[in-house]
């Protein structure tokens, strides 16, 4: 947006400022969009980030755990292949 398109807006009495409409068009921002919020020299920064933070593997291993033994990669590429041909039989 150029400068001389310059918008302005309010900030509540509970701190919250409404981005106009334009911006948020512009941006793809819709409700619940998370921003990262950066002090600047200039001023305020704003920036959309992912709503999925970041983990290291240790953190999510084993999450999604089975009973038995592991299986080995022929069955799971099996598993997948059955998996694929059931979704496209179904659609």
């Amino acid at each position: 947006m150029a400068k001389s398109n310059r918008l302005t807006t309010v900030i509540s009495t509970k701190g919250q400022v409404i981005l106009p409409k334009a911006v948020r068009e512009e941006r793809d921002w819709g409700p619940g969009t998370r921003l990262i919020v950066e002090q600047t020299r200039e001023g305020v920064l704003l920036k959309s980030t992912s709503s999925i933070p970041r983990t290291k593997p240790d953190a999510v291993f084993g999450v999604l755990a089975r009973p038995g033994p592991p299986l080995t990669l022929d069955q799971m590429d099996a598993a997948i292949t059955a998996e694929a041909r059931r979704r496209y039989a179904r659609d």
